[in-house]
């Protein structure tokens, strides 16, 4: 029995200009890597490779080209097992490592979705998540703001450095006026917006409203900036960026044994997949730093598999899995959010045609 492996590429649509400190989004380019058993197309695992412009080390021109390789590859492998081997290989394209082994994992469970066999997959437990505010103009973020509270979110992630630094402040402070660190807790990301002369004044500013972490408040790669923010400790740091690009176990102890973040943060496209997040986890053990996970602008299908990952980590923090409504033309999913938690509805369907 052999196996058929080929790749759809496919357009996602923002609901909405989707600000960063990096530039505004309209559009996502993802692909679905599909494999099936080469006597039964019906049944078939899928994956999702979504690298990120800009930041994933991975979005590169050859990109679609690579993924032609690994088709060709799986397709003459005779069992999954088989294929496992070639997640070694994929080390310098994580977005491509992790829609594998996705589908991969899909495939073996049946093909349905269904990843890992857990209460969640069972519609029995939610995932606490966090609800996300994008940048924007003020007004824009504020009415996010009220929409995720009114939606039963007690965990709100707001980007930052986009718009006037007050304003930005002037937002906080009409949170902490309504709202106590123990009603509301307040994650920023600030996406590396602050600089070397700003971020510690900017970081003493915002810690008066009582801050749970900050995101990569600096860009990625000023190891000795980082590491001075995070000693100060003046709001937790988490790094998120800096991650991007470390492949090797021992790597990986290093840079958080050098930087010694508060937290850091798990994105599976951008990291490689499941054990690679797995590595960083271990390597988060040895500094005490702690850690969630969080999608990445994935379709639901990128997203489900994040989430039902997430859920068998049992972490009690609540997640960053609050991307399912971004796009107008999202894959139609059993995920849903209720009171700021992330379901998996059994009596929901996908609605996911390979062919399209």
């Amino acid at each position: 029995m052999g196996l058929n492996c080929f790749w759809k590429k496919y357009i996602l649509n923002f609901k909405f200009d989707a600000g960063t400190s990096r530039g505004v989004l309209k559009t996502h380019d993802v692909r679905y890597l599909i494999i099936s058993n080469e006597k039964d197309y019906s049944t078939f695992g899928i994956g999702e490779c979504a690298p990120l412009k800009g930041l994933s080390i991975d979005d590169r021109p050859d990109l679609d080209e690579k993924l032609e390789e690994v088709c060709r590859l799986i397709s003459r492998k005779n069992s999954l097992d088989e294929c496992e081997e070639f997640l070694m290989y994929l080390q310098e394209w994580p977005s491509i490592r992790f829609a594998l082994e996705t589908a991969l994992q899909d495939l073996k469970q049946g093909g349905e979705r269904k990843l890992f066999n857990t209460d969640f997959t069972a519609g029995a437990k939610g995932i606490p998540i966090n609800g996300l505010i994008w940048m924007g103009d003020f007004n824009f973020m504020e009415r996010q703001l009220w929409e995720k509270l009114e939606q039963g979110f007690n965990c709100i992630k707001i980007k930052v450095g986009a718009i006037d630094f007050n304003k930005e402040c002037n937002l906080l402070e009409k949170i902490r006026t309504k709202f106590s660190p123990e009603q509301i807790e307040i994650r920023l990301d600030a996406n590396g917006a602050f600089t070397e002369t700003d971020a510690e004044s900017k970081l003493k500013q915002l810690s008066a409203f009582t801050i749970h972490s900050i995101e990569q408040p600096v860009k990625a790669g000023q190891i000795e900036l980082m590491k001075h923010l995070c000693s100060l400790n003046i709001i937790p740091v988490a790094l998120d960026e800096e991650l991007i690009g470390v492949h090797t176990k021992d790597t990986k102890v290093e840079l958080l044994q050098k930087i010694k973040p508060q937290y850091i943060i798990l994105k599976p496209t951008l990291l490689g997949g499941f054990k690679q997040s797995i590595e960083w986890i271990n390597a988060a053990g040895e500094t005490m730093a702690g850690w969630w996970l969080t999608s990445a602008l994935e379709s639901n299908v990128g997203l489900n598999a994040v989430a039902q990952f997430a859920y068998t980590l049992n972490s009690p923090m609540p997640q960053g899995l609050g991307t399912g409504k971004l796009y107008h033309n999202n894959i139609d999913s059993p995920l849903v959010i209720q009171s700021g938690s992330l379901y998996y509805d059994p009596s929901l369907n996908w609605n996911f045609n390979p062919a399209f």
